[in-house]
């Protein structure tokens, strides 16, 4: 397949300096007080099993759902952690060999994974308010049968990362040994290993389902269990992130204002801010695709250097396919940022549009400074998080029966201040010196994971309302992984009318199911 990014392209991701979400939060703050040396308790590992059926295509599946902890140790057996999950394992299969598993997690870093659980992919499905129903936003909120899980071809285990959900650090764990890019990978690693021999899974076909930054966590936690011999059937990716320099708008990076403009347009055509309209969401990003890889890369690349009329014509073109005008792109320099492209889509008078998801829209909080107000969690967090919240917390009670006196973590704010973003790329000594070089690009990590295990298969599901980890930046970090010959033809990429929570829009929900077990089956053809 041809690249769709001119090679010039490439020089643009070496200005990136921080991921994007971590540029948001300011400088990192200090690291958390050393822990006395008193070892924390260690919890007994758990089980809480329940009995219920999910109903898909028309067909009746019975299932076991076990609630439970797992607990992690250092090299001297002394435990670190306590990981708590849910799996969802069918009933009657008498072979484990012949059923797929798949271990699931959201991402942040800490967020829980309640969300890809009763979000979209677990027996039960939350009814997620749609955009504008502000009414839906409050309590009561209903679970119902989900008849797009995909219990149906592989079973289903949802985990919780340290310091999220009712995961945490206990006996000799530290926050260093988990808030990081491989620290977390390790933990994960360790987890699943632990699971499959718990539960006799050693021999079934194995896949990783990550959203956000879980599918950074699947680029370097695939390549840390296939090089521990735990070789992989597939690794599906909702909403990608694995270069960050492709979401972060730091002066003399002009990558992302190249990856977001299909974005851009996708969330101005649902708006009805583009005249004339394009007949489909997919006409409107492509032709932004189009412009974004060709001239307006040109154009960007040449800074100030770029003729005034040259410069002009752009502007107008870039009016065109976002709605924006012309003179707030000049005066832009071309480049507006996506928080600036939030509030004005709609107008100088509208509000400003989500980023995890560009359909929902909120007030500004001040929308005469030159920043938006601070006090709002977002259009599409509003939407959705008390439901969330309180759903999840009366689901894992009254049907799964695990009661706790912890509180559930749903986001951990700890997680992320105290994060170590330093990654050491599989390559990076290609840079000078074994070790010498870090990044925040982690597809090295999983082009050598598709290049070790030669018949893993990568599954890519992207909305083209995120604006959070926008499609286009997904295209060009897969068409610049360093991968083998031929190994571009086991990808998969795929795209759906809704934003980051891609189960968020019932509309999209028949397409990602289809594709999800289309994808399952074919890495494991010989599964039942």
């Amino acid at each position: 397949m041809k690249s769709r990014f001119p090679a010039q392209a490439v020089l643009f991701a070496l200005a990136a300096a921080a991921p994007f979400a971590a540029a948001q939060m300011g400088p990192r703050p200090p690291a958390p007080p050393a822990r006395a040396a008193q070892p924390l308790p260690v919890p007994k590992e758990r089980a809480v099993v329940t009995h219920a059926s999910v109903t898909i295509a028309g067909r009746t599946i019975p299932y076991t759902a076990t609630a439970g902890t797992l607990l992690l140790y250092n090299s001297k057996h002394q435990a670190t952690a306590s990981m708590f999950y849910i799996a969802y394992i069918k009933d009657g299969v008498t072979d484990p060999a012949t059923r797929p598993i798949t271990f699931a997690y959201n991402g942040g870093p800490g967020y829980a994974s309640a969300l890809v659980d009763v979000g979209g992919f677990g027996p039960r499905r939350l009814v997620w308010p749609a955009p504008g129903d502000t009414a839906a936003y409050q309590p009561p909120y209903r679970l119902e049968n989900n008849e797009y899980s995909i219990l149906d071809k592989a079973d289903l285990v949802f985990i919780d990362a340290v310091g999220t959900g009712y995961s945490r650090i206990v006996g000799r764990g530290t926050p260093k040994m988990f808030y990081g890019f491989n620290e977390d990978a390790a933990s994960f690693a360790q987890f699943i290993q632990r699971y499959l021999k718990r539960f006799h899974r050693w021999n079934s076909p194995k896949f990783l389902l990550g959203e956000s930054y879980g599918t950074t966590r699947n680029a370097i936690l695939s390549d840390d269990l296939i090089s521990q011999g735990v070789y992989l059937n597939g690794v599906i990716m909702c909403s990608t992130v694995l270069d960050f320099a492709t979401l972060n708008f730091t002066p003399g990076n002009d990558l992302p204002y190249i990856a977001y403009l299909p974005s851009y347009a996708a969330v101005a055509w649902y708006h009805h801010m583009l005249h004339p309209r394009p007949a489909t969401v997919e006409a409107a990003a492509q032709a932004a695709e189009h412009f974004a890889s060709g001239r307006y890369l040109d154009a960007l690349f040449a800074g100030s250097a770029l003729p005034a009329a040259q410069k002009s014509q752009i502007a107008d073109r870039l009016a065109q396919l976002t709605g924006i005008p012309a003179s707030l792109w000049l005066k832009a320099d071309l480049r507006i940022s996506l928080s600036l492209f939030r509030r004005r889509v709609m107008g100088t008078e509208g509000p400003m549009t989500g980023r995890y998801d560009g359909r929902f829209t909120v007030p500004e909080l001040q929308p005469l400074l030159p920043v938006p107000g601070r006090g709002g969690v977002g259009a599409s967090d509003s939407a959705i998080t008390g439901a969330l919240t309180a759903a999840f917390d009366n689901y894992l009670s009254q049907t799964l029966d695990y009661h706790s006196s912890r509180v559930y973590t749903q986001v951990s704010g700890t997680v992320f201040r105290f994060w170590d973003w330093t990654f050491h790329p599989p390559l990076g000594e290609l840079g000078g010196g074994v070790g010498t070089q870090t990044s925040r690009n982690v597809a090295p990590a999983l082009a050598r994971a598709m290049n070790n295990d030669p018949g893993m298969q990568v599954m890519f599901n992207n909305g083209y309302y995120d604006m959070a980890t926008p499609f286009f930046a997904t295209n060009y970090t897969i068409d610049h992984m360093p991968m083998a010959p031929g190994r571009r033809a086991g990808i998969r990429e795929y795209y759906y009318p809704v934003g980051h929570m891609l189960y968020v829009n019932p509309a999209a929900l028949p397409a990602l199911q289809k594709n999800v077990e289309a994808f399952i089956a074919g890495a494991a053809p010989h599964a039942q």
